[in-house]
């Protein structure tokens, strides 16, 4: 089935997804162009703990920086994937559009900035990645040059049902949560829980992140839960960890039966094809989500009965 056929047709909730093998260079360059777009709302907008000020949202065609602040007006970009554009909107009623197709991150970054521009947005950024081995400017980078549409349209699918079952999962919860969102740096949309309690010092060492980020990411105790194209895995999966992880962690029993602690990883993993295709995957997944929680609030003794809504169902 091509892009084209779905358009118009009936999405599939929980799409088969290529073998990450197949797509991993769109991928990267996908990567980059999320990173381009995060770090123009990270400039602007008003900087929110954890990072929370700069990532970006699952809507109903793509992905979105949501409104960012630019004097007296805001502007959003977007990336459309059923019609396979990046889109610019103003609160002055203007806009610009240009169509996604395979081209160098360094074009995705000139063009995005051209239009900006013709829009009376002036903003600079620190234009290379960060959470990469390899960190090539934007402006510089042709090696990442790939963008198969059908591969996105189908990750996109993919986030729309996360988004949808992390929300729910998040609403169990009373205490300090984050919203359901995507990192731009690590490439995943994730949803993180808090104790309220602080936490000992993060050692960081990310690659080209500053250290002195990561500490204030994880300034204080949480059980954080996300999904991500499986870089690093070789395969599409949720995983879900707790910083700092109390003892007895990794062995805590998780559901459904096809999760599984990963050691190298330090998180537990549930591969996205085992939700894909089990009976119902959103209880298999909120499964997931429910006992690995579970796994942090209870070894580590969290003020449950504060935190949690009564009337929440596992």
């Amino acid at each position: 089935m091509t892009t084209t056929d779905r358009i118009g047709a009936v999405p599939i909730p929980w799409p088969e997804l290529p073998p990450l093998e197949a797509w991993q260079d769109t991928c990267a360059t996908f990567h980059m162009w999320t990173q381009i777009l995060g770090k123009i709302r990270l400039e602007l907008a008003p900087d929110i703990n954890h990072c929370w000020g700069s990532t970006l949202y699952v809507t109903t065609r793509g992905l979105t920086t949501s409104p960012i602040p630019c004097g007296i007006f805001t502007f959003a970009i977007e990336f459309d994937f059923i019609a396979h554009a990046l889109h610019i909107i103003t609160s002055q009623g203007t806009e610009r559009s240009f169509a996604l197709q395979p081209m160098p991150v360094a074009d995705f970054y000139r063009k995005i900035m051209e239009a900006l521009g013709e829009l009376g947005i002036a903003v600079e950024i620190l234009a290379r990645p960060v959470e990469v081995e390899v960190a090539i400017p934007f402006e510089q980078d042709t090696r990442h040059a790939s963008y198969n549409a059908d591969a996105v349209y189908r990750f996109w699918q993919a986030l729309v049902s996360a988004d949808r079952v992390f929300k729910d999962f998040r609403a169990r919860f009373t205490g300090k949560a984050s919203p359901v969102h995507f990192f731009w740096g690590s490439f995943d949309l994730a949803v993180t829980r808090f104790s309220g309690r602080t936490a000992p010092r993060h050692p960081g060492g990310v690659p080209n992140l500053a250290d002195r980020v990561v500490q204030e990411a994880y300034s204080h105790e949480v059980s954080s839960a996300g999904f991500w194209p499986g870089t690093g895995l070789g395969e599409a999966a949720f995983y879900s960890y707790a910083y700092p992880a109390p003892a007895g962690f990794n062995k805590y029993p998780v559901q459904p039966k096809e999760a599984y602690f990963h050691a190298r990883l330090g998180e537990f993993i549930l591969p996205y094809e085992a939700v894909r295709t089990a009976p119902d995957p959103t209880q298999a997944l909120l499964r997931f989500l429910q006992t690995t929680y579970d796994a942090a609030a209870t070894l580590a003794a969290w003020d449950r009965a504060a935190l949690e809504r009564k009337t929440a169902q596992a």
